[in-house]
């Protein structure tokens, strides 16, 4: 069964192409159940608005779908909405992955080297109590919070042994790379 997916990416990507081949890799299959998923993603349109406004429309889309795939290009983990979209997936308990899409040729027929991976820059922080989620990120090489998203509560406690402890995202979320892993074959496997 196809999945609703969000993408998240930076502009650029969308230029260049690469955001775009993944995206739209649908359209080479069958039919769009056997691509695994139905794109949810909005673009930034708002983005000339003020930030709630384009906190409401990310809000919106992501609400809809079950997976979010960051499209992982040069400057994307540098994208503040980027990462915002990332911690609105968790908290709305999205399953997350990435994909690396340097290595698809762009609009100038070029391939690049891997951007850096957004999962290695944000994370979450459990509550004492294991109640809450503190989304967290690495700047200048300190984890501090989140200032786009405040701490939220959890559904259901995790282990006691988490407690008051911070993970970064890569340690629980996989990242694919376009090329290398098949990403025309095996998207639909990627996402849950």
């Amino acid at each position: 069964m196809a999945k609703r997916v969000f993408f998240s990416f930076h502009y650029q990507d969308v230029i260049d192409l690469r955001a775009n081949v993944v995206r739209n890799h649908w359209v080479l299959k069958n039919d769009r159940k056997s691509s695994g998923f139905f794109d949810a993603s909005v673009w930034e349109s708002a983005k000339k608005d003020s930030p709630i406004a384009v906190k409401r429309l990310i809000n919106r889309a992501i609400s809809n779908t079950s997976n979010t795939c960051i499209l992982i290009g040069s400057d994307t983990y540098e994208r503040r909405w980027v990462r915002y979209e990332i911690i609105k997936s968790l908290a709305s308990g999205n399953h997350l992955f990435g994909v690396h899409i340097n290595k698809i040729r762009g609009r100038n027929q070029l391939t690049e080297n891997y951007g850096l991976n957004p999962f290695d820059y944000l994370g979450y922080e459990y509550s004492d109590d294991g109640t809450k989620l503190n989304p967290i990120e690495l700047k200048n090489g300190k984890w501090v919070y989140f200032k786009d998203y405040e701490s939220y509560k959890l559904k259901s406690k995790p282990a006691k042994e988490k407690w008051g402890k911070s993970f970064k995202l890569s340690k629980d979320y996989d990242t694919h790379c376009w090329n290398k892993d098949s990403g025309y074959n095996n998207f639909a496997s990627w996402t849950k």
